[in-house]
């Protein structure tokens, strides 16, 4: 049985052409045993482990296997068993695609942990597993990262053919008028805005099927699949999740009502936050508190996880300020803590840095504060505490 699946791995890795290099595959520490890739549905968590091989081993070297826990033979064998026959035959490195689909699958991997010294594993989940909380067999022992869609730059890079290094929240703040001078000799990033605000976060955009489509095809997998079937939820409840989502994604403007929300999909307020919780931990919303303030409080503000995810449910009518919005609080939620401030258009970064989001055409009526940064749509410019906004799509 082992032949059919390093036939399937040596094709898979030669045919393996990822577009970007992420910048994750250099962040990860490949030394640990046991590594979680974590990430949701279609940004690519596949080819992430098909690049690692290539980068690591050549494509018939029997040191690496990727396997998939979709193939039905893992429903008569055990990750465990698989590994033992693994390593006898000389095996050092797993790669386990989609790991959740195998029942007792945290149990199997600390068995390979404490019983096979001598293997990694490196494995996939879905970004609504929580690794730690949820199998405290794997505490301690886990390495957990996350892999998230496309950043501006990556597409960029990716379109432009060029090689833009990524820069930290500060170095952007207090030197973008220098960056901005390196970066626009080389690319019109506005030229590319719009296209990445409309498709440009999951890969998936580069196969030549239908966008829109194939992102309303993939929402509806997170609330099916790792939602319902993460958290072990009915299936009957499916339609009041998805109902749940879409009067969310209406209402983007004013903090969500629970007891309306309750009421519209008939259950209880505890089981709303409950759900809201699991479409954020599906990267389908994010949540904006105020400072101080965290789940399980209701959020002041809930806007959608990307602005791909706009143009799916609303292809008609998109608002700008919104999008915007949406394009603000996705890029700085890799590594930073985004909350609501005192007014409407305005965040507050890590505590402490105030933020607006503002149209650069209207800012005739605006009277700029030296608290506050501003970041700038339609511009590809900046100056002192007024930035473009794109230049936020470098942080990763």
């Amino acid at each position: 049985m082992e032949e059919a699946f390093f036939r399937t791995h040596t094709n898979l890795v030669e045919l393996q052409n990822a577009p970007v290099r992420r910048n994750l595959m250099d962040e990860i520490d490949w030394n640990d045993r046991l590594i979680g890739i974590k990430g949701t549905r279609g940004v690519g968590k596949t080819t992430f482990l098909l690049q690692y091989a290539k980068e690591n081993f050549s494509p018939t070297d029997r040191q690496c296997l990727y396997v998939n826990m979709n193939n039905f033979y893992f429903q008569g064998n055990g990750i465990f068993d698989f590994a033992v026959d693994f390593v006898r035959n000389g095996g050092k490195v797993l790669l386990i695609d989609q790991v959740f689909k195998q029942p007792n699958w945290s149990k199997e991997l600390r068995q390979c942990y404490d019983m096979l010294p001598g293997l990694k594993i490196i494995f996939t989940g879905s970004s609504v597993m929580r690794l730690k909380e949820e199998n405290p067999e794997l505490n301690g022992i886990v390495k957990s990262y996350n892999l998230r869609g496309f950043s501006f730059r990556e597409f960029i890079n990716l379109q432009a053919g060029t090689d833009i290094p990524a820069y930290s929240l500060d170095a952007i703040l207090y030197d973008h008028e220098h960056i901005i001078k390196q970066v626009l000799p080389l690319v019109s990033p506005t030229k590319y805005f719009q296209d990445y605000i409309h498709h440009g976060f999951y890969p998936f955009f580069l196969e030549h099927r239908n966008f829109s489509e194939n992102l309303l095809k993939t929402m509806n997998m997170m609330t099916e699949v790792d939602i319902l079937l993460i958290k072990q939820i009915d299936l009957k409840y499916l339609t009041k999740i998805k109902k749940l989502f879409y009067l969310l994604a209406q209402n983007t403007e004013k903090g969500p009502n629970i007891s309306n929300l309750a009421k519209d999909i008939e259950t209880s307020r505890a089981t709303v936050m409950n759900y809201i919780k699991y479409l954020a931990d599906a990267r389908l919303i994010n949540m904006i508190y105020p400072v101080g303030e965290e789940f399980p409080k209701k959020p002041s503000k809930i806007i959608l996880h990307n602005p791909n995810l706009l143009y799916a449910i609303y292809p008609i009518q998109v608002n700008e300020q919104e999008l915007m919005e949406t394009f603000f609080v996705n890029t700085m939620w890799k590594d930073h803590r985004v909350n609501q401030g005192t007014k409407d258009h305005f965040f507050i970064v890590d505590d402490t840095k105030k933020f607006r989001i503002c149209n650069a055409k209207g800012e005739y009526k605006l009277r700029y504060n030296s608290d506050t940064i501003y970041a700038r749509y339609n511009t590809e410019i900046g100056k002192d505490n007024r930035i473009p906004l794109w230049l936020l799509g470098f942080l990763y």
